[in-house]
């Protein structure tokens, strides 16, 4: 048995004598803990047996790996909005341990490839995030600054490009990168802030009969740009949907948003630019954090998503002439031809 292993089982006795622990009014069954789910993170977590409430879930953290405070806080701070989360039921915050309600079985994702329809769905992962951002009080998550904007974009070529592929930039074209960056970060900071969940998206959404959708793993929530979970939810690195369904359902938010009192563009067209935009910084951060999975901790289930979420970003730098060196950049990643078209 691997060292990391014989870790994992120390934990999950742990874990088991804690949840023995709690008050018997819950009626948990430790007995019955059984894996429920992982991340691309440390955290696992386990559904059990308990009484009245059916199943729970308990979440394990290592506390020298991951931070679960922030767990807490957020799913308190978008519960109170309006928004169905985890009840946080028990914790041990100095071991790592939290006992929570259980929101279901089948993520969006699932509930899709099931044959689902996604329109209701979706709307209802609209209105949810509308009631996230219309509860933004300033000073409560920490800020989508340029800093943390900037450390995201630098995995695309330390993680996907160097490490990835294997391919060695050349001092004009890190030049060209950093230029396509500061575009980026720019637009980022030009949008009004409001909470960002960060990973909106089909495996963090479960479908529910009511309360629905139930939100997960929220805790690397911030203030920052408000088309950025909106763009994560549309164009997900899982599910691909066409142009012109993502442009519904980008209208829909922005009516909603608008309604709401929410400080989105006045002009439909807008929106759509600023969310394509930080989409983009989104599609490079991804692509590098589904390298780092693979080459540093050994997670190879990501690496099929990559080219879903190469399309996103070339979606984006055809698009617009201003990326105009990150199009040449990626056609020479990819090997392709040098190409002709109209941007705007």
């Amino acid at each position: 048995m691997s060292q990391e292993s014989a870790a994992s089982d120390a934990r999950r006795n742990t874990l088991i004598a804690w949840l023995q622990s709690l008050d018997g009014a819950l009626g948990l069954r430790p007995e019955t803990l059984r894996p429920a789910s992982s991340d691309a993170s440390f955290r696992r977590y386990f559904r059990l047996d308990a009484g009245r409430a059916g199943t729970l879930i308990a979440m394990d953290a290592p506390p020298d790996r991951e931070d679960i405070r922030p767990f807490v806080k957020v799913a308190r701070l978008f519960g109170a909005a309006g928004v169905t989360t985890p009840d946080v039921l028990a914790e041990d915050l100095a071991r790592g341990f939290l006992l929570l309600s259980d929101l279901g079985h089948a993520t969006y994702l699932e509930a899709l490839e099931a044959g689902a329809d996604p329109q209701p769905l979706y709307l209802d992962a609209l209105d949810a995030l509308v009631r996230i951002q219309a509860a933004t009080q300033a000073g409560l998550l920490p800020p989508y600054d340029r800093a943390r904007l900037l450390s995201e974009l630098r995995l695309f070529p330390d993680w996907y490009v160097a490490r990835h592929l294997q391919i060695d930039l050349a001092p004009d074209e890190r030049a060209a990168l950093d230029r396509a960056f500061e575009a980026l970060i720019g637009s980022a900071l030009a949008q009004p802030h409001v909470y960002v969940h960060r990973d909106y998206h089909s495996r963090n959404l479960m479908q529910r009969a009511r309360g629905n959708p139930g939100v997960l793993d929220f805790q690397d929530a911030v203030m920052g740009p408000a088309t950025y979970d909106l763009v994560s939810l549309l164009r997900d690195a899982y599910v691909e949907w066409p142009e012109e369904r993502q442009l519904d359902w980008a209208a829909r938010y922005w009516e909603r948003a608008r309604a709401a009192g929410l400080p989105v563009p006045a002009q439909f067209a807008e929106l759509w630019r600023t969310m394509e935009w930080i989409g983009l910084q989104r599609s490079l951060k991804v692509l590098g954090i589904f390298a780092r999975l693979y080459h540093r901790d050994g997670k190879d289930r990501y690496l099929s998503d990559l080219p879903l979420v190469m399309r996103h970003t070339r979606l984006v730098v055809e698009r617009y002439g201003v990326f105009d060196e990150l199009r040449r950049l990626l056609d020479r990643l990819e090997q392709r031809p040098a190409q002709v078209g109209c941007t705007f």
